[in-house]
C-alpha cells in the first residue's frame, strides 16, 4: 500500500506528489497557489516538455503566470493562458504547435495565450529612480490594443474601424489578414468573447 501525503487540501501518492511538484515549475504566480485549472495546464506543459520531440527544447525554460477558463456563449469555453512579458516572444515561436497540442488535451476548448500586462493609470507617478511620463505601452488603450494582437496571433490585424450604435455603444470592427481566413474563421467568435471578457469592449472580426 502506497503512503499518501497531504498537500493543500488534497492527498497524493508519492508518485503523484512528485509529478505535481515538478509541474509547479511551469507556473509562477505572483501570489497564492495555482488553482485546479492552472495546475492542469502546468502539468500538460511539463508532459509536452518531456514527451514532444518538437516542443521539448523550446519549453524547457518557459512557464506561465496564470490560467483561467471563460464562457464564450453557446456552450463554448476557452482557456486563457497568461505568460510573462519576457517570455512572450519565445511562446510565439512555438505557439501554433503548442496551442494545437493543448487544445487536444483540453477537449477541444480554444486556447488563447496573452502576455501578463499592467495598466498604469493617469495618476501614475514615477519613483525617485526614474523620471518622465508613464510609458505609453502601459496606458489603457495601448494595453487593450496589445491584448487584441495577442488573442489573434499569429494572424495580422490589417485594419480597424469603430462603429457607434444609436444606443451609444461602440463596436470595433477588426479586419484580419485574409490569408489566414481558413485557419481562424472558426475561432473569431471565441476571439470576440475573450476580448470582451478581458476589456469589456465589443469587437467583430472580418477578413480583408
Amino acid at each position: 500500500r502506497q503512503a499518501s501525503f497531504l498537500f493543500g487540501e488534497k492527498f497524493y501518492t508519492h508518485r503523484r506528489l512528485l509529478a505535481f511538484t515538478m509541474s509547479l515549475l511551469k507556473i509562477r504566480k505572483s501570489s497564492g497557489e495555482p488553482d485546479e485549472l492552472e495546475a492542469s495546464v502546468a502539468q500538460e506543459l511539463l508532459n509536452l516538455e518531456m514527451t514532444s520531440t518538437e516542443l521539448k527544447g523550446a519549453l524547457r525554460d518557459l512557464y506561465i503566470t496564470a490560467a483561467k477558463e471563460v464562457d464564450c456563449g453557446g456552450g463554448r469555453k476557452a482557456i486563457i493562458i497568461y505568460v510573462p512579458y519576457k517570455l512572450l516572444k519565445a511562446f510565439n515561436k512555438i505557439q501554433q504547435r503548442l496551442v494545437r497540442e493543448l487544445e487536444k488535451k483540453f477537449s477541444g476548448k480554444h486556447v488563447i495565450i496573452v502576455k501578463q500586462r499592467t495598466i498604469l493609470g493617469k495618476s501614475y507617478t514615477r519613483s525617485n529612480k526614474t523620471t518622465g511620463p508613464r510609458p505609453r505601452s502601459r496606458t489603457l488603450t495601448a494595453v487593450q490594443d496589445a491584448i487584441l494582437e495577442d488573442i489573434v496571433y499569429p494572424t495580422e490585424i490589417v485594419g480597424k474601424r469603430t462603429r457607434c450604435k444609436v444606443d451609444g455603444r461602440r463596436i470595433v470592427k477588426v479586419y484580419l489578414d485574409s490569408k489566414d481566413q481558413a485557419n481562424v474563421e472558426g475561432r473569431t467568435d471565441t476571439y470576440a468573447a475573450v476580448y470582451n471578457k478581458l476589456t469589456n469592449k465589443q469587437v467583430s472580426f472580418y477578413f480583408s
